[in-house]
């Protein structure tokens, strides 16, 4: 098979101001030890895994899969994969970030219940971390310093003068949310909780990549542990029997324990008090079921629509214009690719026990004439960076350009005071539960 062609700016300008439908992916992959290995799916309410026959190319009958990495957790992974780059300055794009660090905790419990920190050190969090991206209510319900007649006030970001033009956004003004943050035209997002409620600014997803196992075989998983300092058989630890402490963990001293109806209570939510409450003694050898499958192999599939992109319009100072919205556009799609590149050329490492190797060099199709072979184009990390900087300088000289440095809000008094209360109240559900 020929070697396929290094995907140039020029090349990508070409397919997304022309009639191609998309760039497509086609990723074989195999657990990284091997054909055969065991591979652990994510599992959904109840404790299942999402599994459903499909039908696959040259087989007769549909054939059972198992979901491996859904639609929305790939988003989520090019978006770290785009954040780590930001941070190493290998990659500048929009970032807004909320900035909590004003409440991290200082170690000293007393001192900081009296100063309003927080349990846990939340840090920075940024548009790319976010659910719901520019349009989620952690930014809504978020201030930004503006200048008022010669003073700085805070102010909500949504009625902020920039937080404003997000009301202004539709597919036919997407240029608010591209100078703000452009990952939400590629992966989508719903303006559902802004001032237009549900007829806020709706953008579909136009980066689309799932991962399935392919002709898959459901197995079972084992538990077992041995203590090494705590036999736990029959009366030798039967008759022991642990207490809450009063200052948390366990006892064995009723009268450390905390007293409920005036009765020290036990440890554990089935109150028996046993040594294994405690995360002690051995564990009996047990076989469960939903242990993971072996899979024939797995496959990525992916697309970069370029339809959903040239539904996107980018007017500068109000004017529409051809070049500006194909400038957009471009950028767009480069950051699409390179967002993939960087999260998964490298492989996948989906989760504890899901690591997966492709089979082959990673390539992109194009697809563009009916009929016709696809265009096969390659593309590595350093390529994939250069072509985000490419597309940009070409936008910027359209005139349309976006934020070039980050926006940092603070969270408002009522954000502060939610997120306080959910710790408070997690460090109460962990002190009854233990």
């Amino acid at each position: 098979m020929p070697v396929p062609d290094e995907l140039t700016f020029e090349k990508l300008k070409s397919a997304v101001s022309g009639s191609a439908a998309a760039f497509r992916c086609r990723n074989t992959l195999q657990p990284a030890g091997g054909e055969g290995d065991k591979v652990f799916p994510p599992t959904y309410a109840g404790a299942k895994y999402a599994e459903e026959k499909r039908k696959i190319p040259e087989r007769d009958e549909p054939v059972p899969c198992v979901l491996l990495d859904s639609v929305q957790s790939q988003a989520n992974r090019m978006e770290e994969a785009l954040q780590m780059a930001v941070e190493s300055k290998e990659l500048a794009i929009p970032l807004i970030q909320v900035d909590f660090s004003d409440y991290a905790p200082t170690g000293n419990e007393g001192e900081d219940r009296e100063n309003g920190k927080f349990r846990d050190d939340i840090g920075k969090i940024t548009s790319l971390q976010l659910p719901h991206r520019l349009a989620d209510a952690i930014l809504r319900d978020s201030e930004v310093e503006e200048n008022d007649g010669g003073q700085t006030k805070p102010v909500p970001f949504r009625h902020s003068k920039v937080g404003k033009g997000i009301n202004t956004a539709s597919l036919k003004n997407a240029t608010p949310i591209f100078r703000l943050c452009p990952t939400a035209l590629l992966f989508g997002m719903w303006d559902s909780t802004g001032p237009k409620g549900g007829l806020g600014a709706k953008f579909e997803r136009a980066m689309v990549s799932e991962v399935v196992g392919i002709n898959a075989s459901s197995g079972v998983k084992t538990a077992s542990r041995i203590d090494p300092i705590i036999t736990n058989t029959g009366a030798k630890t039967g008759e022991i029997v642990l207490y809450q402490s009063k200052e948390g963990g366990w006892t064995l001293d009723k009268a450390e324990a905390k007293k409920k109806n005036e009765q020290p209570v036990k440890l554990g939510k089935d109150g028996k008090g046993r040594v294994s409450e405690a995360n002690l003694g051995n564990v009996t050898p047990s076989i469960h079921e939903s242990g993971g499958f072996t899979i024939e192999y797995a496959e990525q599939l992916t697309t970069l629509s370029l339809i959903a992109l040239r539904r996107l319009s980018f007017p500068v100072n109000g004017t529409a214009s051809n070049e500006a919205n194909q400038a957009g556009r471009a950028v767009l799609a480069a950051l699409g690719l390179c967002a993939w590149t960087l999260a998964f050329e490298p492989g996948m490492g989906l989760r504890s026990r899901c690591l997966l190797w492709p089979k082959d060099a990673l390539e992109w199709e194009l697809l563009d004439k009916p009929g016709q072979e696809p265009q096969r184009f390659a593309l590595d990390r350093s390529s994939a960076l250069r072509l985000v900087q490419d597309a940009y300088a070409a936008s910027k000289a359209a005139g349309l350009n976006w934020m070039e440095e980050p926006l940092t809000l603070k969270p408002s008094d009522k954000l502060v005071k939610l997120v306080r209360k959910s710790q408070e109240l997690a460090v109460e559900k962990g002190a009854e539960e233990g």
